[in-house]
């Protein structure tokens, strides 16, 4: 057996407690399994004196981040510390400087400074390994990154953020407003108390930009992310959706077009059958297309102390096995620039909203406009009568496959015309297996 790894761990919030406390428990399992001892020797946080669930006596301690990837004896600097900047971003360069392996859970970090980091581990030989930085427990990076690699990926796409799954499964099965469910969500702990990144779809867009890396050999690029979030989908939607036998999903998608490469994050129906529509409350799951295997799914808790400390636990056990990857499947100078698809292509059906004003002309103004963006309507659903001219009419129609760009051409002409009251809602309909 080699000698103990020893291991510096800055950040001991929900998962870096989990994580120094499942070292201690499984101090034997994770030697046998490796071929040597990983021990925690030296931590870094705000508060020394808080009670985190474990012993941390043994450890040296360090109150800058900084200082322990820079100076503690340590042979694997583990960062739980968040943020895309600071000490987190800081404390990881000095760490990959010195030619330390470098274990994150840092989707921001990643996502802004991913290409950046991996080429300065190339140039110290050394790595960062991330499997905790996206859907939590799931082993998507190292399936992506290693199961795969014989594999040619079309697309992957999935429910990246356990939040937003959340609250709209509630929406869905309790009849609750979008805004009720998210009170609750607050005081159950699944959302902070400022929801914005998460319900914004900003946590889904950092993770998939990370997952369209790892699928096409590209560079991460998180501004080409087209980002939609939750905040607009209403009761009725729902409504609407279970109706027409489709549930709404807030799905992330990376794929490759004739065009370039497309990511986006959405709200998204889904056939009721589909397997991603199935996925329910805080799991999180992704689909990934590829031309060996056909599809492929996994699914599991996307966050939680353990789910994610186990995450970092298996690049740790990793690292004291020799393993030695490059953090995003291929050398960084390897890495093709990242082309970005003609905006607006997508192609699809689409489910629309209308509160259009009764009055003679109005739904032949609707159809006009679409036929004039070759738009085939599939159905037309009045979801009640008008009373007195005058007054609104929810109107929902499906669209036939066409694109984007043409339907919000057609919507912002009708709203034009002065036929509806308040804002239109397009949803995308997505034809998953």
């Amino acid at each position: 057996m080699n000698g103990p790894m020893k291991l510096g761990l800055a950040g001991l919030g929900t998962v870096g407690a989990s994580l120094a406390r499942l070292i201690h428990e499984k101090h034997n399992a994770l030697a046998a399994r490796s071929g040597r001892a990983i021990n925690l020797v030296a931590l870094s946080a705000r508060d020394r004196t808080r009670d985190r669930g474990f012993d941390a006596s043994g450890c040296e301690w360090f109150t800058d981040p900084v200082k322990l990837a820079t100076e503690g004896n340590i042979d694997v600097f583990v960062e739980l510390i968040g943020g895309a900047e600071g000490a987190a971003l800081e404390s990881v360069k000095a760490a990959l400087n010195r030619g330390l392996p470098v274990v994150t859970a840092n989707k921001a970090l990643l996502a802004y400074h991913g290409v950046a980091l991996a080429k300065l581990a190339q140039r110290k030989n050394t790595t960062i390994l991330f499997e905790a930085a996206v859907a939590g427990g799931i082993p998507i990076i190292k399936t992506m990154r290693e199961a795969l690699a014989g594999n040619t990926v079309d697309r992957v796409y999935g429910i990246l953020n356990g939040t937003c799954n959340y609250i709209l499964t509630r929406m869905e099965r309790e009849g609750m407003s979008f805004s009720d469910c998210l009170s609750d969500a607050q005081r159950l702990g699944y959302a902070e108390a400022d929801p914005t990144f998460d319900i914004g779809g900003f946590d889904a867009a950092h993770k998939l930009a990370i997952l369209t890396s790892l699928a096409f050999g590209c560079e991460i690029d998180l501004e080409s992310v087209f980002v939609e979030g939750i905040e607009k989908v209403e009761s009725a939607d729902i409504e609407a959706a279970a109706e027409l036998g489709y549930r709404i999903k807030l799905l992330a998608v990376a794929q490759r077009t004739d065009t370039g490469i497309e990511q986006r994050v959405h709200p998204a129906m889904l056939p009721e059958h589909a397997a991603l529509a199935k996925v329910d409350g805080v799991t999180n799951a992704v689909a990934i297309d590829t031309d060996l295997l056909g599809s492929i799914l996994l699914a599991g808790p996307g966050a939680g102390g353990n789910a994610t400390a186990s995450a970092v636990l298996s690049d740790i056990v990793d690292l004291a096995t020799g393993a030695h990857l490059p953090a995003l499947g291929v050398q960084p100078s390897n890495l093709s620039p990242y082309k970005r698809a003609r905006m607006r292509a997508h192609e699809g059906g689409y489910y629309i909203r209308l509160s259009v004003i009764d009055r003679v002309g109005a739904f032949a103004s609707i159809a006009r406009r679409m036929a004039e963006n070759s738009i085939s309507l599939q159905s037309i659903v009045q979801r009640r009568r008008a009373g007195e001219a005058g007054q609104t009419a929810p109107v929902i129609l499906i669209t036939h496959e066409t694109t984007e760009a043409a339907v919000r051409k057609a919507i912002e002409a009708v709203s034009k015309d002065g036929h509806l009251d308040g804002e239109p809602r397009m949803i995308r309909i997505e034809s998953l297996l």
